[in-house]
């Protein structure tokens, strides 16, 4: 037992640096062009096969997320932010933003089931597993749409009182949504689509991408130049980390016990969790600008965020570099 004692520590120790090294060996190790035009938000993996979903102005770019060949095309979803899937159902939905709604297909065979009128400019989706709703974040209403996938229409609005910009679910009744304007999260409880807390962030501003340690009951919460860490029960902040510029997703691998925030400045900040209170920042990985949202795939432990080339000396109607048409892409970061 004495030996044991002492070994232990060791062993912790060990792990923590063999994770920590693996998470900064991870560099882009394939890049998936899809030649068409226009802007990007959200990319998911299909739950049930090799699939990839790519948000892509005003259609869904599906594609094997091995070689990065198409394997079809959703249509008609204009101002596409966001994609989540229902496996039970066997059924997807996206999140048209210029059309306030959301297209219904099948899972696996990507046909177009139907169509879902929504709140105004629906971003983020989520399925949330323990009320089995789709929900959708409506930025122009501040509001959530809740679907009910079973009967395929919406069955309650949630006023939140701020622009929701992403949200997850504990899988035990309670959704966490990022108010962008207000910088807090909003508690949802999901047994009665109620609001019943609300999680300062600051000085933490601008909060976009989110993510959740199922274990520990933490929150990642990504805001301007900053990865705010929160206790879920309370709200409490266990933690500040500085991050890259530009972020707009954060994902956590539950393996490795790793945050990872995708910056559109063209880096990954790194931070990796020693336990539930005590975080540690890596070394970036440095990636392209312009890749600011990202998935990650539990299994394989890769990240994959897209985005495209721009020329510099061209700028779009918002002041910002202009993208090169025809080099739109997906960045597939890993050992």
């Amino acid at each position: 037992m004495k030996n044991t004692r002492y070994l232990m520590p060791l062993m912790l120790s060990f792990f923590l640096n063999a994770t920590a090294q693996t998470s900064n060996e991870l560099k882009i190790i394939k890049t998936f062009s899809i030649k068409s035009s226009g802007g990007w938000d959200y990319l998911e993996l299909n739950p049930l096969n090799n699939w990839l979903y790519v948000s892509h102005s005003k259609q869904v770019n599906v594609i094997d997320r091995t070689s990065g060949d198409s394997v079809g095309v959703i249509e008609n979803t204009i101002g596409i932010h966001g994609i989540a899937f229902d496996k039970e159902n066997g059924k997807g939905y996206t999140t048209n933003g210029k059309l306030n709604s959301t297209t219904i297909f099948d899972i696996n065979t990507n046909k177009i089931i139907g169509q879902i009128t929504t709140g105004k400019d629906p971003d983020a989706i989520v399925y949330e597993p323990y009320s089995k709703k789709i929900i959708t974040c409506n930025g122009h209403d501040n509001s959530l749409s809740i679907i009910d996938p079973f009967q395929d229409k919406v069955v309650n609005i949630v006023d939140v009182g701020g622009v929701p910009e992403a949200a997850v679910s504990d899988d035990m009744g309670k959704l966490f949504v990022n108010l962008e304007d207000k910088n807090e999260i909003v508690v949802i409880d999901t047994k009665t689509f109620k609001v019943i807390n609300r999680y300062s962030l600051s000085p933490g501003s601008g909060p976009t991408g989110l993510a959740y340690d199922k274990k520990n009951r933490r929150l990642f919460s990504g805001c301007e130049d900053l990865l705010v860490i929160l206790n879920a029960d309370n709200g409490k902040i266990i933690d500040k980390i500085k991050i890259g510029h530009g972020c707009d997703g954060v994902v956590f691998d539950e393996t490795t016990k790793t945050i990872y925030t995708a910056n559109g400045e063209g880096s990954i900040s790194v931070i990796q969790q020693e336990d539930s209170d005590h975080y540690r920042l890596q070394p970036e990985i440095k990636t392209k600008k312009g890749a600011r949202t990202i998935t990650i795939d539990q299994n394989t432990h890769q990240l994959f965020l897209p985005t495209a080339e721009f020329d510099p000396k061209e700028l779009n109607e918002k002041g910002r570099p202009k993208m090169k048409e025809g080099t739109f892409q997906v960045l597939v970061v890993g050992e």
